[in-house]
């Protein structure tokens, strides 16, 4: 019997027996872009799926009517759409992205961690409290703004702050393209003020630093209470580390939600449009400036040293988009430079392996 395709790719004209619900595949985020990598002839041995939960030993896929786990890799992470092999799963090929969360992992050994892929809201989870940070916000907005991702700025545990308007306009500074949502993640008010992003078929993700309410929320939309959450410590807000793998949940209407482990550290790596992106008053500014090059430290004519001076621009700002470009511009550069020495190393080792296959 002939399978139906039709359903792989939206738009395209139905067969009999066809319904007129969501195809299983949409549900899971399958969209146009995706179809249009395939050829319909790999659809009958290698069908897409979709990585919805990373584990330390494999990655967990959904697709319609396969449940399975493939061995662990580092070309994928959760969120990836895979045509699946099963006569050899390490070579279910990874559709391109549309978009890809990705950080320079902790530590000092160079390597670039993959957070989540094809992304269409990030929703930046943080508490009307002591975790309130600007400088941390503003990296996860020029993250979101560098993947081409809608960037939500949420506000949590509003009923434990005795003004929460004054957080709402300290985020409102981070960037006027950047919605930021006030509310209590424990009562019914995620499911109505998060509603306009969580649309059946649409994929969001929840960042932000350990307790500020990401599970909290994630269950409020999901009307379970499925995802383990926890307490913070009272003397300074910090949360414990509840969730500790990505992987997606699915709301009622279909729409999916990725919770993700708290980062203590989000260090930047080929963010640059990204930071342009958040800091377009500096760049805006850095076109008046005398020098085409101007760095804005003492140069004559410099507008934006100007617009400091007159209180048009605040100095912490400046010194915000300082480090984040100073720290983007090291990090592509020493995580490039990793790149190209295993790159190096791997052609050395098949050039090794080849030649010892000649003396056999």
């Amino acid at each position: 019997m002939r399978r139906d395709y039709s359903k792989l790719f939206p738009g395209t004209s139905g067969v009999q027996g066809a319904t007129d619900r969501p195809a299983f595949l949409n549900t899971l985020g399958w969209k146009p872009y995706f179809s249009q990598q395939i050829d319909i002839s790999e659809l009958a041995h290698t069908p897409p799926v979709r990585i919805v939960e990373v584990h330390r030993n494999g990655l967990h896929v959904i697709g319609d009517g396969i449940d399975e786990m493939l061995p662990p890799r580092q070309d994928a992470t959760v969120g990836d759409w895979l045509l699946f092999d099963r006569d050899n799963l390490k070579s279910s090929r990874v559709l391109a992205r549309k978009n890809l969360i990705k950080r320079r992992a902790p530590g000092t050994d160079r390597q670039e961690q993959l957070i989540a892929a094809n992304i269409d809201t990030a929703f930046i989870v943080t508490s009307c409290n002591q975790d309130f940070n600007i400088a941390r916000l503003e990296r996860y907005v020029a993250v979101a703004f560098e993947a081409e991702i809608t960037p939500v700025i949420v506000l949590t545990k509003t009923d434990m702050s005795h003004d929460p308007q004054v957080y709402v306009e300290k985020a409102k500074e981070i960037s006027e393209y950047v919605a930021v949502v006030a509310l209590d993640a424990k009562s019914g008010e995620p499911k109505i003020k998060l509603a306009d992003w969580c649309k059946p078929g649409a994929t969001v993700a929840f960042l932000g630093s350990s307790g500020v309410g990401k599970s909290t929320l994630a269950n409020a939309l999901l009307e379970t209470q499925s995802i383990e959450t926890q307490s913070i410590r009272e003397d300074d807000a910090k949360g414990r580390h509840t969730t500790t793998r990505r992987q997606f949940h699915t709301m009622p209407n279909h729409c999916l939600i990725l919770d993700t482990p708290g980062m203590r550290e989000l260090q930047l790596t080929d963010a640059a449009t990204g930071i342009e992106d958040l800091f377009s008053d500096i760049r805006d500014l850095s076109d008046r400036c005398r020098f085409r090059n101007c760095q804005h430290q003492t140069e004559p004519g410099c507008s934006v040293l100007n617009a400091v001076e007159t209180g048009e621009l605040d100095m912490n700002r400046l010194a915000r988009w300082r480090k984040l470009v100073a720290e983007d511009s090291f990090n592509s550069a020493t995580l490039l430079e990793r790149k190209a020495k295993d790159k190096d190393f791997g052609k050395m080792v098949r050039t090794f392996v080849k030649q010892n296959d000649k003396r056999k």
